[in-house]
C-alpha cells in the first residue's frame, strides 16, 4: 500500500485520468473528491463490498445496479452512468 500525506486542496493523480483531491479535513473526517473517466466504478467501500456479496447470492446484475442506484437516488447522489455488459466467454 502506497501511503501519502496531503493537505486540504492538494491531490494526487492515479494513471493519467483520476484525480484524487483532499477538499476539508474537519477534525477526524476527510472529505475527498474523485474525478475519473464514466466508464470507471467508483464506490465506497461498503456499497463495493454489498454490491460484491449480491453478486455471489446470484442477484442478476441488472437488479443489483437498480438497488445501487435506488439507494443512491435515497442518498440524493446521482446514479453513475451504467457501462455496457460484455459478453461471458464461458
Amino acid at each position: 500500500m502506497l501511503v501519502l500525506t496531503r493537505k486540504s486542496n492538494q491531490s494526487i493523480m492515479i494513471g493519467d485520468e483520476i484525480e484524487v483531491s483532499v477538499l476539508a479535513i474537519v477534525g477526524e473526517k476527510v472529505r475527498i473528491g474523485i474525478q475519473a473517466p464514466r466508464d470507471v466504478p467508483v464506490f465506497r467501500k461498503e456499497v463495493y463490498l454489498e454490491i460484491q456479496d449480491e453478486r455471489r447470492e446470484g442477484l442478476e446484475p441488472e437488479q443489483a445496479v437498480a438497488e445501487v442506484d435506488a439507494a443512491l437516488k435515497e442518498l440524493g447522489e446521482p446514479a453513475p452512468t451504467p457501462t455496457p455488459a460484455t459478453p461471458s466467454s464461458e
